[in-house]
């Protein structure tokens, strides 16, 4: 279901899950992946692999994010979903050299609620929580993607931020619903104008982070609040979680935000 708007492990440490991640993708044959999964139980990690490019989202990259997230929307053996960026950075945004160089074919459904959003999954509802690890640099719409998280995870000496401003490129992936909701509108028209960084305190200051851990330890802190989550009684807690979200928009359901 679209929005209507434009509007760990036990045990397991952030390098072994890194280690596995690229034992999986080196074995596909060479085939790189520009997004991967890894199951535990009942939590999914999924990494956007494109470090050589700060983990830019291109077109393959955005439809493999939303087939991933549908999927653990849909698997009722699945609690909870970390996403994350390999290789020091989150998600730089959307790949500006593809859109400069095939905006032939590229295409953006006008009618949000048709249609994925241009970084992928970023018009979807979810039933169940998403986590995100955030390192190195989340902006523009990486910060969208970001904003898509029930919480976020950020690293001592990551940065979020509207770095589209600078290109004259749209928030349309839903960060100017959902940014202000979460911050309040005053702080975030101050992020929206301006374009400028955002370090992890200040962000968590804000509210924009939940919880800041030092640097190469976000993927762990996030597997482990997952865990976490997921232990619990999972029907009341998205009963909770679903009520809460509704309450913070003036509507009885995303379907009907304006």
């Amino acid at each position: 279901m679209y929005l209507p708007f434009f509007r760990t492990f036990s045990g397991v440490t952030a390098k072994t899950h890194l280690a596995s991640v690229r034992s999986f993708c080196a074995s596909k044959q060479g085939e790189e992946q520009v997004v991967v999964s890894e199951r535990r139980a009942s939590v999914v990690s999924m990494a956007i692999n494109r470090p050589e490019v700060r983990n830019a989202v291109n077109q393959e990259t955005a439809k493999r994010l939303l087939e991933e997230l549908e999927a653990f929307e849909q698997d009722p053996t699945l609690n909870v979903a970390v996403l994350h960026g390999i290789g020091g950075n989150f998600c730089a945004g959307y790949d500006l050299k593809e859109l400069a160089n095939h905006t032939a074919t590229l295409k953006l459904e006008q009618d949000v609620t048709k249609a994925p959003g241009p970084m992928g999954p970023s018009r979807l509802e979810f039933s169940k929580p998403l986590i995100a690890a955030v390192s190195g640099f989340a902006v523009a719409g990486g910060l969208e993607l970001a904003l898509l998280a029930d919480l976020r995870v950020m690293e001592e000496n990551a940065v979020m931020g509207v770095f589209c401003r600078r290109f004259g490129v749209p928030l349309i992936d839903g960060g100017t619903v959902r940014l202000p909701r979460l911050i309040g509108l005053s702080r975030a028209l101050d992020l929206i104008l301006t374009g400028r960084p955002i370090g992890a305190q200040e962000a968590l200051a804000y509210g924009l982070a939940n919880r800041v851990v030092p640097d190469g330890q976000g993927l762990q802190a996030a597997l482990q609040l997952a865990e976490q989550i997921s232990s619990f009684p999972q029907q009341c807690m998205r009963s909770d979680r679903s009520s809460a979200i509704y309450s913070c928009y003036d509507a009885p359901s995303f379907t009907q935000i304006r």
